[in-house]
């Protein structure tokens, strides 16, 4: 299987979390990391409104997971995929905790801090190289985002 197939497999896996989030009033966001042998070790969704966290993002969710299922945090050789681009408080947890490679689907043009507003893995605070993969199922994890928060309008507006 060649590597964009894989990484379609496992954006579609961060796509359903995500739904699942938005079905339970989060912002729709999704990730999952996938260890080098191939295997997903940890999943995370926004649990912002669930858990009254400012940090429960879906990334810092996964992270934390990987970290004590694996009893380490060192990340190293696994790729996080996630629906949309990270914030900086993620994009840091991400370079913190020595992931390899970031997949991710949609562009974050408010807060993203991988390639659209800020760069943070090629700035010089990063002391850990990132391999970034954007744009995977781009389309519909846009779409995802944008019902979603049209939804949401319609909701508060009535």
């Amino acid at each position: 299987m060649k590597n964009l197939e894989l990484h379609q497999i496992w954006m579609d896996r961060a796509i359903a979390l995500a739904k699942d989030a938005g079905a339970a009033g989060e912002i729709p966001v999704g990730a999952v990391i996938v260890n080098s042998l191939g295997e997903a070790i940890a999943t995370g969704v926004n649990r912002k409104e669930r858990d009254q966290d400012p940090t429960a993002h879906a990334e810092i969710v996964a992270i934390r997971e990987a970290a004590r299922g694996w009893k380490d945090w060192h990340l190293n050789g696994c790729t996080l995929y996630v629906t949309l681009e990270p914030c900086p408080m993620c994009a840091g947890a991400i370079l913190q905790a020595r992931v390899n490679t970031l997949v991710y689907g949609a562009d974050e043009p408010k807060a993203g801090a991988i390639r659209t507003v800020a760069n943070l893995p090629d700035s010089p605070v990063s002391f850990h190289k990132l391999e970034v993969i954007a744009g995977v199922r781009e389309r519909e994890c846009q779409e995802l985002l944008l019902t979603w928060f049209e939804n949401l309008r319609r909701y508060t507006e009535s």
